[in-house]
C-alpha cells in the first residue's frame, strides 16, 4: 500500500489524528511500537493564517516519526490554501484535510464535518489545496451528515476526481458523534468500488487487534487507522502488528514496563513542548490508560495524578505506584465509591 511515493507495506496501522492527544511525543512512541503513519493535532487554518503561536507550535514535527502527516480544517478556500502552503513549508510527507471532525465548536461553523452540508464547496477547497502545494493531499471524512445523507460511495469518487492520494473514513455520520457503532459495511462498499483507484483508510472503533484483522479480510481496507484505543496505549500498535504478523505477544511488556513508557511520555511532552501542556497532554493519557483499569480502590491516586502541576509531582506518583505494585500492595486501603471517569477528548 502506498500513498504517493510513500510506501507503507502489508496491512498497515495508522495513528489518527487528534486533538490535545497526537503531540509529538506520544507520537514518537506510536511510531517507535510499530504505527506506519502518525499525525499531528488537526490545526485551524484560520488560527495559522493569522500567525496563532499555539497553532503554529503543533507544526513541529521529527525526523524521527516520519511518515508524519499535518492535518488541517476550515471553511473557505482562501483560507485553507494558504494554511496548506505554511504547512507545507514544515515538511509534513503529507497534508490530510479534515472533514471529518463532529464538534460543535468546528462542524457547527462549517468547518470539518460541517462540510458534508456543502459538498460543493469541500470539492472546491480540495481541488484548490491539492493544486497549491506539491505534496500529496489526503482527506478524512464520514459517511455523511446523518442517517438519511448517507453520501459516502458517491463523495469518495468526487474526492478522488479532486486529486486526494487517499481517503480515510470514519463509519459514522456527523450526527451521530462517537455514539453508537461505526458502520464497516460502507466503507468496504468504497473499497470495492472498481472505480476507486486510491487508498481507502478505515477507522471507527477498532479496540482489538482481532477487529483489525477483520477491518483488512472483511472490507478490504488499505490501511486502519486507530484513534480513541490508544489513549494511554501507544504499546498498542505492537500488539496489533505482532497479531497481524501471526507473533505470540511479547511477554516483557508487563506492568512496570508500560508504566515506564508513560513516564518517558511524560519527559518527552516536557522537554518538547513546556512543562505545563506537557503535563497537561500526558495527564490526559494517564487518565485513560487501560493499565490503571479495574485496579480497586485507585480513585484517589487518579485523582492526584489529574491534578499533579509539577514533573516532580507527577513523577513522585508514578513512583509511588510502581513501588506499590512492587509490594503487591497496588489498590490495597480504604474502599472508595466509583473511579473517575475517563476524559471525553475530541477526535474526528
Amino acid at each position: 500500500m502506498k500513498i504517493g511515493n510513500i510506501q507503507f507495506g502489508d496491512r498497515p496501522l495508522f495513528l489518527a489524528p487528534m486533538e490535545d492527544v497526537t503531540d509529538i511525543g506520544f507520537r514518537l512512541l506510536c511510531k517507535r511500537f510499530g504505527a506506519s503513519m502518525v499525525y499531528t493535532e488537526f490545526v485551524s487554518a484560520e488560527a495559522l493564517v493569522r500567525s496563532v503561536q499555539a497553532t503554529i507550535k503543533k507544526l513541529a514535527i521529527s525526523d524521527v516519526e516520519r511518515p508524519v502527516g499535518i492535518q488541517i480544517y476550515g471553511r473557505d478556500v482562501a483560507s485553507m490554501v494558504e494554511a496548506a502552503k505554511i504547512v507545507e513549508q514544515a515538511g509534513p510527507d503529507l497534508i490530510d484535510i479534515n472533514f471529518g471532525c463532529p464538534v460543535k465548536k468546528v462542524a457547527g461553523k462549517g468547518a470539518g464535518a460541517g462540510m458534508l452540508q456543502n459538498i460543493p464547496l469541500m470539492l472546491e477547497i480540495t481541488k484548490a489545496v491539492v493544486d497549491a502545494v506539491k505534496v500529496p493531499v489526503t482527506v478524512k471524512t464520514r459517511l455523511g451528515w446523518s442517517n438519511d445523507n448517507l453520501i459516502i460511495t458517491d463523495l469518495a469518487e468526487q474526492l478522488q476526481d479532486c486529486g486526494i492520494q487517499a481517503l480515510t473514513i470514519h463509519g459514522r455520520t456527523r450526527a451521530q458523534m462517537y455514539t453508537g457503532q461505526a458502520d464497516w459495511t460502507l466503507i468496504g462498499e468504497v473499497k470495492r468500488n472498481p472505480r476507486i483507484h486510491i487508498p481507502i483508510i478505515g477507522n471507527g472503533d477498532i479496540t482489538t487487534p482481532e477487529q483489525a484483522r477483520q477491518a483488512f479480510e472483511r472490507y478490504g481496507v488499505d490501511a486502519v487507522m486507530i484513534g480513541r484505543a490508544t489513549f494511554g496505549h501507544p504499546w498498542l500498535f505492537k500488539e496489533f502488528r505482532d497479531y497481524l504478523d501471526g507473533k505470540d505477544p511479547d511477554p516483557t511488556m508487563d506492568f512496570n514496563w508500560k508504566l515506564d513508557v508513560l513516564e518517558e511520555q511524560l519527559r518527552i511532552n516536557v522537554e518538547r513542548i513546556d512543562e505545563y501542556r506537557g503535563i497537561l497532554h500526558t495527564r490526559r493519557h494517564l487518565a485513560a490508560s487501560p493499565i490503571f483499569k479495574g485496579i480497586p480502590n485507585f480513585r484517589q491516586t487518579r485523582i492526584a495524578m489529574l491534578r499533579a502541576a509539577k514533573m516532580e509531582e507527577l513523577t513522585a506518583i508514578l513512583n509511588d505506584i510502581r513501588q506499590q505494585y512492587a509490594n503487591g500492595t497496588l489498590g490495597a486501603g480504604p474502599q472508595t465509591q466509583g473511579e473517575e471517569a475517563t476524559p471525553v477528548i475530541a477526535t474526528d
